[in-house]
């Protein structure tokens, strides 16, 4: 049954739903945010980046917790709420999967990621050509949206929620997802700078899915109360468990026939337009 007060919870995507990949916003993403949450409705985020990754200016608009790492962490308000991490056995299996498959990757975290060495390369090249970004009289590992992805530091094997792994190779996603098996949770890249046969790796089990499941009734909420908006792969787990599952103009084929109905895009007022349409603003 629907929450008694009438109230509802939103679960939003960060990457190509609250901001395109250029990191730009609409305005009026930031109003519907606000505006709900003034109005008695609870806004969460739902992403897959670790939280150490969550843009500030995303940040900045004001959510009622997040559900980060592709369910790896959930919190309400500042309270950590849940962790599902990997194991260091665990962990330096898929590592070994990876170095095997000679690909690039990073490792994420509570605290941020860990890259290998070419990584923030591959994103410097993905900002000049599809972002604009300039990198006159600088190195690409001192751009301030370059610098998080430069390797500082040997990866650590303990405390890992997820990794992604970089590719080009059509062929490359399978043979990898096959290698690492039934004990973890493997989908198709949602990042576009990381190629077009990337992947997602996290434990089996380990959704943004089963973390709203876990996260509703802290909230006190149920599945009819909430409503997920979404674009990517690590999104059709939530879609499966929300009563509303709402696909942005440019979701993925997996995420639309899923999805309960569908928004404008990222710049086009789309999370705008959702909120008015279910009476959230």
């Amino acid at each position: 049954m629907p929450h008694a007060s009438g109230a509802r919870v939103v679960f939003l995507d960060v990457d190509g739903t609250i901001m395109d990949h250029t990191a730009r916003m609409a305005e009026s993403t930031v109003e519907a945010v606000r505006r709900a949450r003034a109005n008695g409705h609870t806004v969460l985020l739902a992403t897959g980046r670790a939280p150490g990754e969550v843009p500030e200016h995303v940040a900045a608009i004001g959510f009622d917790g997040a559900i980060t790492a592709g369910g790896g962490y959930a919190a309400i308000g500042d309270e950590q709420v849940l962790e599902r991490t990997m194991d260091a056995e665990l962990t330096a299996r898929m590592v070994a999967v990876f170095e095997d498959a000679g690909v690039d990757y990073y490792l994420q975290a509570y605290d941020g990621v860990y890259p290998t060495e070419h990584v923030h390369l591959r994103y410097a090249d993905y900002l000049r050509e599809h972002a604009g970004e300039t990198f006159d009289g600088i190195e690409p590992h001192e751009h301030p949206r370059v610098r998080p992805l430069v390797q500082t530091e040997p990866l650590p094997l303990e405390g890992i929620a997820k990794a992604m792994f970089i590719g080009e190779d059509l062929g490359l996603f399978a043979r990898i997802s096959k290698a690492l098996g039934p004990d973890f949770h493997v989908i198709t890249g949602t990042m576009p700078h990381l190629g077009s046969a990337s992947g997602e790796v996290s434990r089996a089990g380990v959704t943004k899915g089963a973390a709203i499941e876990a996260v509703l009734p802290l909230l006190g909420f149920t599945a009819d109360d909430a409503i997920g908006i979404g674009d990517s792969s690590n999104d059709v787990e939530m879609f499966d468990v929300v009563g509303v599952g709402i696909a942005m103009a440019d979701a993925v084929v997996e995420v639309r026939d899923r999805a309960s109905e569908s928004t404008t895009g990222v710049l086009d007022d789309g999370i705008w337009n959702a909120f008015v349409r279910h009476g959230l603003v």
